[in-house]
């Protein structure tokens, strides 16, 4: 979507009919966060492609607000050829949620966390894990509305880097980002449709058995440029390459 484009707000369908009606906490935020009115354009969209640009026609103030709308175009948005899939390494504190935010601004069309060896935050099974879980892909919902993206991407089940390798054994195209890799991204052909897997390791840097396991997979080692960037910012700073290096920007 274009920049200039009205704020986005997601709902489950996009029903058929010319009129609508934004309810709940996506209402909430437009009455009374955003302080909307009558008049004023605001887009909606299902997180899967489907979006419709809409009038308000009134707001029903309240507790629990409510939007009425009249729509005034519709279009859908084909997913991109080459899907970038980016695996994420859990990290401590905010920074994975800030590599994830980051990722989905810069059109990542899918989130997988992983549990790499030296990645001090450990997402165990239960509830402690469903809520971190949980708080990257809100994360990754609000990124999505503010990119004024029409798809949202999926935030996976975290992964071993056994069912990693799994995953870049599947994919078009497999990278690692390892500062010490021998080749440049920009030396490689990328292909031009499919999935290609990003993987992004900890803090600590990715360890020389889990190198072996990617490489044995079909992964391919690739650096950036010369310096050395943070889990939080490597993957994003990798999809605005991909984004010139391939169809995905045109």
């Amino acid at each position: 979507m274009p920049a200039t484009t009205p704020p986005v707000f997601l709902v489950e369908a996009l029903p058929d009919a010319d009129g609508l009606v934004l309810d709940g906490e996506e209402a909430r935020h437009a009455a009374t966060v955003r302080r909307m009115r009558a008049g004023e354009r605001l887009v909606v969209s299902d997180g899967r492609g489907s979006a419709a640009e809409c009038v308000i026609t009134q707001v029903r103030p309240g507790r629990d607000p409510v939007l009425e709308l009249t729509v005034a175009r519709r279009w859908t948005e084909e997913a991109p050829a080459l899907r970038v899939v980016v695996a994420q390494a859990l990290a401590k504190g905010d920074r994975g949620e800030l590599a994830v935010e980051l990722a989905t601004e810069a059109g990542a069309d899918e989130i997988v966390p992983w549990r790499a060896e030296r990645s001090v935050v450990r997402w165990e099974e239960g509830p402690r894990g469903a809520k971190a879980l949980a708080r990257w892909q809100s994360t990754v919902r609000a990124a999505a509305k503010q990119a004024r993206r029409a798809w949202v991407p999926p935030v996976r089940e975290p992964v071993t880097t056994k069912q990693l390798a799994d995953l870049a054994t599947r994919a078009a195209c497999a990278l690692v980002l390892e500062g010490s890799a021998g080749s440049r991204l920009t030396d490689l052909r990328l292909p031009a449709s499919g999935d290609l897997l990003l993987v992004v390791g900890p803090e600590g840097g990715i360890t020389d058995g889990e190198l072996s396991a990617l490489s044995d997979a079909g992964a391919t080692g690739v650096r950036l440029g010369t310096t050395v960037l943070r889990t939080s910012t490597a993957a994003a700073v990798a999809l605005g390459a991909l984004g010139a290096l391939t169809s995905r920007w045109t």
